[in-house]
């Protein structure tokens, strides 16, 4: 700090302001080099527009776990110990090896992570999940 002489004898103190600045400056020199050094987060993947045709209604799989505890392959009944036998048969010929997976809203999530589970086991090598229809009410 600083005194200046005020009137009449009377003294004031200043705040000498210089090396809170040149503090400040340091700091803004640190920040600036350090910042490009900091973690970006998450690399996300974005969708890209498909550059072959979309597979037709009648080439998906689609795995339906229902409430009551059953399943279905492309709306035709199925139980859990033919699904993986099924689904290998199904993909054996196939190029893609992609399936869906849509759960009604009643379905426990131990039931989907068993369906993901055994077709990954049967060799669907993505798995995508759909989502619920919605009711004629809603």
């Amino acid at each position: 700090m600083g005194i200046d002489a005020g009137d009449k004898g009377s003294s004031m103190a200043t705040i000498n302001v210089v090396p809170l600045i040149d503090i400040l400056l340091a700091l803004i020199i640190i920040f600036m080099v350090i910042t490009p050094l900091a973690p970006k987060g998450l690399d996300a993947l974005i969708p890209q527009p498909a550059k072959t045709l979309a597979p037709t209604p009648a080439a998906m799989i689609v795995v339906q776990v229902l409430g009551t505890g059953k399943l279905r392959i492309n709306e035709e009944d199925a139980n859990w110990d033919s699904l993986g036998v099924r689904l290998s048969e199904v993909f054996k010929e196939r190029a893609e090896k992609v399936a869906f997976l849509q759960g009604e809203d009643s379905v426990m999530f131990s039931d989907v992570a068993r369906a993901i589970d055994i077709m990954h086991s049967s060799g669907v090598e993505k798995v995508g999940l759909m989502a619920a229809e919605p009711d004629a009410k809603q």
